[in-house]
């Protein structure tokens, strides 16, 4: 069965060294807490808010070797007065029908859904 799920975070500032952690800490929580194995993915589409432009967390998902996955990066809208330094992803899989999508946010990123933030991997 194709499922979808989603999580985010935020990064501590516009670096490389913290788009990364940030991007690797959101993959790793959101694969385990869903028990996804990379063979199971089918693509992922990443958002990035505007202040963050050191690294596409694509890149990231490479570095973790997902590499045989199609991925995708997008600016996510721009909103007054909305959460800065927000990575966002929205993982595509295959999955039992039995076990529901495990959403995780992250950080700031937990106000964004404050109903999903206190999951598994919160």
């Amino acid at each position: 069965m194709v499922k979808a799920v989603r999580g985010a975070i935020t990064a501590r500032e516009n670096s490389v060294e913290a788009i990364r952690e940030a991007s690797r800490r959101l993959l790793i929580e959101l694969l385990q807490s869903n028990r996804i194995a990379s063979g199971r993915i089918l693509s992922l589409v990443f958002s990035v808010t505007r202040d963050l432009t050191c690294l596409n967390p694509a890149g990231v998902a490479r570095e973790l070797g997902l590499t045989d996955i199609s991925l995708f990066c997008v600016q996510e809208a721009a909103i007054d007065g909305a959460l800065p330094r927000v990575i966002r992803v929205l993982v595509t899989y295959t999955g039992p029908r039995r076990r529901a999508p495990v959403p995780v946010y992250l950080e700031e990123a937990r106000g964004l859904r404050p109903d999903l933030a206190e999951g598994p991997g919160q």
